[in-house]
C-alpha cells in the first residue's frame, strides 16, 4: 500500500549506480558500481520513474525510451537530475541503459534489497507470475523537490505506463 503522499519528506535511501563513462560505450568493460543517497538531492528537483525490471517489455520499450526522447523538455523545465530506479544490480541497469542509449542523461539506480521503494510502500510481489522476479519495485514516477514529494504516479497496473510516463510527469512539472 502506498505510504507516500504529495508533501512528505521523502525517506533516507541509498542506492548502487554505475556511473556512465564513455569508456563503457563499446560494452568490453562493466565500470565500478558506487553509492549514493537521497542526500545528494537536497536543494535540487529529482525526477525518478521506477520500473519492476530492465529489458522486460514495458519497461524497455515504453517507460524508458520516452523519458530519454523528452530528457531535454524535463531540464528545461528546471530537473536537476532524471534516474531510472530498479531493484536489478547495478551492472545490468549500466547494461541496459547503455543498449538504450542513455549516455550520461540518466541516473540508473539500483534500489538495493528494494529497501526504499518499500518505504514508500511501492513495492510489488510478482513470485507469483513463476518466472523469478520475486519482490520489485512497483512502476511509479515521482517528483522530488528538496526531498519533498510534489508528484507521485503509481501504475495499478505494473504492465502499463500512464500515470508514471513521462507526459504525466511533464505535466505535473
Amino acid at each position: 500500500m502506498v505510504s507516500v503522499k504529495v508533501g512528505d519528506t521523502v525517506p533516507t535511501g541509498k542506492f548502487a549506480t554505475v556511473y556512465y563513462v564513455p569508456e563503457l560505450a563499446d560494452h568490453s568493460a562493466c565500470g565500478a558500481p558506487t553509492k549514493l543517497s537521497t542526500d545528494a538531492w537536497k536543494g535540487k528537483k529529482v525526477v525518478i520513474f521506477a520500473v519492476p525490471g530492465a529489458f522486460t517489455p514495458s519497461c524497455h520499450s515504453n517507460h524508458l525510451p520516452p523519458y530519454l526522447a523528452k530528457y531535454d523538455e524535463l531540464k528545461a523545465k528546471g530537473v536537476d537530475v532524471v534516474a531510472v530506479l530498479s531493484n536489478n544490480d547495478p551492472f545490468v541497469l549500466s547494461g541496459w541503459t547503455r543498449v538504450q542509449n542513455v549516455g550520461d542523461k540518466i541516473i540508473a539506480l539500483t534500489d538495493i534489497d528494494t529497501a526504499w521503494s518499500k518505504a514508500l510502500g511501492l513495492s510489488v510481489d510478482l513470485s507469483g507470475l513463476g518466472i523469478g522476479l520475486g519482490v520489485r519495485t512497483t512502476r511509479y514516477a515521482i517528483i522530488i523537490n528538496d526531498l519533498k514529494v510534489e508528484y507521485i504516479g503509481v501504475e495499478e497496473d505494473p504492465t502499463q505506463v500512464t500515470v508514471s510516463g513521462v507526459d504525466a510527469v511533464l505535466a505535473a512539472l
